[in-house]
């Protein structure tokens, strides 16, 4: 494992053993100061389809993420790759405009080592968007859903190998995982704009296949609403960090196994980018309130 003013390897990607190490992160950090001296207050990744909510900020200085050591790089349709600094209701934040997913190949800690990053820029809350599935049949494609808990079926967790313990603890608590102040937030704000707003539970899978009909009632015996491929390592890497987090995912698809339809990347973009301008309000106002 690399140890503070050891140099970095070049060129190469991280490994699990050398993943988020105070060098790494110090490294990237130091390219995007080269850049701006902007401190962010908040973090956002940005989900599939959901890119455009960086038009409603207003952007400072903007970083691709190959110019960033040790960043992966997207491979997803619809993930632009970028870093966007600037303002966004009144709060000063950070952006990713499109993030990883472990189906990609990357490692959990490669997925996650841009939210370690963040942090050490400055910002102490993480507000984080998906598309995903929905498994409860009250509930409509289109549908917003504020991310109460969730479950970890990727089998893995980020935090797997030696603790960096000005990261944070070695034995993280998960018990609250998404801050409930800021899901009250989110509630009045949905309320003021007259926006439907589901609250439930996200099931994260590693992907990149969809779910069999008989894998959606599994997970909804689990007690899941929602499953999809992301978010969960973010998470659980924000709450090592000791960093409030808000989750919202865009409902793309019913996954009803009784009324299952094929589903396509392109319809789930196509539904994801219809909901957008409800989401972009949230955050916003979220934002706003905070």
């Amino acid at each position: 494992m690399l140890t503070v003013g050891e140099a970095v390897p070049a060129g190469g990607r991280m490994d699990r053993a050398e993943a988020h190490t105070l060098a790494t992160v110090q490294a990237a950090v130091d390219a995007i100061r080269a850049r701006t001296a902007f401190v962010p207050d908040v973090a956002i990744v940005l989900g599939t389809g959901l890119g455009a909510l960086g038009e409603a900020i207003a952007v400072e200085v903007t970083i691709d993420y190959a110019d960033v050591p040790e960043f992966p790089l997207s491979t997803v349709e619809s993930h632009s790759g970028r870093l966007l600094l600037g303002m966004l209701g009144g709060q000063r934040v950070v952006a990713m405009q499109g993030r990883f997913h472990r189906y990609e190949g990357y490692s959990l800690q490669q997925v996650t080592f841009p939210v370690r990053v963040m942090h050490a820029l400055g910002a102490r809350t993480l507000v984080v968007s998906n598309a995903c599935g929905g498994m409860n049949p009250a509930w409509r494609a289109g549908d917003l859903m504020l991310i109460a808990d969730h479950i970890n079926l990727l089998g893995d967790s980020p935090l797997i190998g030696a603790n960096e313990a000005r990261f944070g603890p070695r034995f993280p608590d998960m018990s609250d995982p998404y801050d409930a102040s800021l899901l009250a937030l989110a509630h009045d704000v949905a309320r003021t704009n007259g926006i439907t707003l589901r609250e439930g539970v996200y099931a994260a899978v590693a992907g990149p296949n969809l779910e069999t009909r008989a894998e959606y009632r599994m997970l909804r015996t689990l007690g899941a609403d929602v499953v999809g491929m992301s978010t969960v390592p973010e998470v659980i890497v924000a709450r090592h960090a000791g960093m409030r987090v808000l989750g919202v995912s865009i409902i793309t698809d019913m996954c009803l196994p009784d009324a299952l339809e094929p589903a396509t990347l392109e319809r789930i973009v196509q539904v994801a980018q219809g909901a957008e301008p409800q989401l972009t309000a949230v955050v916003r106002g979220v934002l706003e309130r905070m």
